[in-house]
């Protein structure tokens, strides 16, 4: 599920969601845009209907064949650590995983098709320091 305007800003994953689950997220999804959105692009979920049915935003839900597709998309990393993730024994600790792993990714996943090999080589030693020096102050 995403809120569109622009880029994918949080996400949710779950096969089922109650209505009152999914009226939590929306409201926090929505609290933290800061801006009212223009539509908002939901899989074909009930309970994300009734949801909006009830904040009174029904009339902006957007239901696609493949308009969803982008924010599956994006989060094909997340299911690859989710898979890995499945001897978690409960949801929050999968999700303090996947919050802490985030920033991490981002430091060491350069796009090697996009750069140079010596580029590469630079951005993998600065990265490289970068975590020292944040593991030392975490550490020590």
């Amino acid at each position: 599920m995403t809120i569109r305007s622009g880029l994918t800003p949080w996400f949710f994953r779950s096969f089922r969601i109650k209505r009152s689950a999914a009226l939590r997220l929306l409201r926090k999804l929505i609290r933290n845009q800061g801006v009212k959105p223009e539509r908002i692009v939901t899989d074909k979920l009930g309970s994300y209907g009734a949801a909006l049915k009830k904040i009174g935003l029904k009339h902006l839900q957007d239901l696609g064949g493949r308009k969803n597709n982008r924010a599956e998309c994006s989060h094909v990393p997340i299911r690859r650590r989710e898979r890995k993730a499945q001897k978690f024994r409960s949801i929050k600790a999968a999700q303090r995983l996947l919050s802490n792993y985030g920033p991490i990714y981002n430091l060491f996943n350069h796009r090697r098709h996009l750069i140079s090999r010596n580029s590469l080589r630079k951005f993998r030693v600065l990265a490289q320091t970068e975590w020292a020096i944040v593991t030392t102050q975490t550490t020590g």
